[in-house]
């Protein structure tokens, strides 16, 4: 969306007529009465669109143009002139003018070329993030559970309710989001993800709502954030529960009103999102607990899908192996291979602590490492399964702190210091065995 508008200008009624009018639209304006007080500006700030007059006393609108793509690549630019004539429109165009107005104008006239700029804003969002987005993947299911949830899947996703998706790590939570967004009909918008537990306390405000400049120390230019880059499509909160708790009750307000300020911002900023949610907790034990508010976890709850575990749903094994297999063959430009009954036995009884996901880097990694024609069971590395001893946290009278510390320190030792795998197997966020390990540092 086109919020902040530079209008350059040398004559006061014009100036001012255009600034009106751009004010009456909702936008945020910017006065300069010459070229080079415009391209100071432009030096100093960002804006969203420049409308500049092409002749003025002091650096005229070419030299305004040219500073304002050299430094702003994304902003547009309406020129305007009372000379109009086609080596200047087409000298404008070719620097990469969006528009050019002959004065005088109707409102109406700077209204339409403001609005196609917008056009052309979401067209360039929606490209982008479209690129970047996961694709439609092709859902592989044979076990009647997730026969279940792709049943539903596309009556879940023609609908606009908020959708939580709930599995332990590596499930495919994240993929069947994106087949939501993907089968919906915002497909053709932006499909916003955010790793909640990835992002720094101190920041996530920010990531989410954006922040004016000047708002915090090192906060140099305006950001946008993720709320407002998912207008009009999907935004997925991964790992929701991870999100502090001081923020979440500012995170349901924009969620139920669609509407939010950016940090240091007192103008409301409007949009309209379809959210998807996911987690690895159990959602009732981190309501008790206090980690995650009752209330938010029902706005985002209203369609709730449940991933099982793979060792729950062995059916699914050969297929999704199989499925893996000829996908990292063709990846890494090798001739496509089938797996021994051998090796499907052995990826059958394996127990899949890592899921879906451990499944996909274990078959990559034999594709990459083995040169044979077909795919036995001594190519693939697993670990082999056997009964777990009971271990001993410490002596008795130690206090739950101090066995708490020993039990962390000794699963991220047998995870050879892998924080992610350990966070899994403790079932716990990345950011909450990080804050863990800092205290026991200090």
């Amino acid at each position: 969306m086109i919020e902040r508008v530079l209008v350059v200008d040398d004559e006061p009624l014009m100036r001012n007529f255009t600034a009106e009018t751009l004010r009456r639209m909702g936008k945020e304006i910017v006065t300069a009465s010459n070229g080079q007080e415009a391209i100071t500006r432009l030096q100093q700030e960002s804006f969203d669109l420049i409308v500049s007059d092409r002749k003025m006393p002091i650096k005229d609108g070419l030299e305004v143009l040219k500073t304002a793509k050299s430094l702003h690549p994304h902003c547009f630019v309406i020129m305007m002139t009372a000379f109009g004539s086609i080596e200047s429109a087409v000298e404008a165009m070719r620097l990469g003018a969006t528009n050019y107005l002959i004065k005088p104008f109707p409102p109406e006239a700077l209204e339409a070329a403001v609005a196609q700029c917008e056009s052309q804003s979401r067209l360039i969002k929606e490209n982008r993030y479209l690129r970047d987005s996961i694709g439609l993947p092709q859902l592989v299911a044979n076990s009647p559970a997730m026969k279940r949830v792709l049943q539903d899947l596309e009556k879940i996703a023609k609908s606009q309710a908020s959708v939580f998706i709930t599995g332990e790590s590596g499930t495919g939570k994240e993929v069947i989001a994106g087949a939501i967004h993907q089968l919906s009909s915002r497909s053709a918008y932006p499909f916003v993800k955010v790793n909640c537990a990835a992002i720094p306390e101190t920041l996530i405000e920010s990531e989410f709502f954006g922040h004016e400049k000047g708002s915090f120390t090192g906060a140099h230019i305006r950001k946008t954030g993720r709320f407002e880059l998912a207008d009009q499509g999907t935004l997925l909160l991964d790992e929701v529960t991870e999100i502090p708790l001081s923020l979440q009750p500012k995170l349901l307000r924009a969620i139920q009103e669609q509407e939010f300020e950016r940090v240091g911002g007192t103008r409301p900023i409007r949009v309209n999102i379809r959210f998807l949610a996911t987690s690895n907790r159990n959602m009732q034990e981190a309501i008790e607990s206090k980690i995650f508010r009752e209330d938010l976890f029902y706005r985002l709850n209203v369609v709730p899908i449940h991933l099982p575990p793979l060792r729950q749903r062995t059916e699914d094994i050969a297929s999704l192996s199989q499925f893996f297999l000829t996908r990292f063959c063709a990846e890494n430009h090798k001739p496509e291979k089938k797996f021994t009954d051998r090796a499907i036995q052995k990826l059958l009884a394996y127990h899949w602590p890592g899921n879906v996901r451990e499944l996909a880097n274990i078959i990559e990694r034999t594709v990459v490492l083995d040169c044979s024609e077909q795919i036995d069971s001594e190519h693939l590395c697993l670990e082999p399964i056997s009964p777990e001893k009971p271990k001993e946290d410490g002596p008795a009278g130690m206090t739950l702190h101090e066995v708490e510390k020993r039990h962390i320190l000794r699963t991220l030792q047998e995870s050879s210091e892998n924080r992610t795998k350990t966070a899994s197997a403790l079932g716990i966020s990345v950011r909450t065995l990080q804050n863990k390990l800092r205290e026991y540092h200090s």
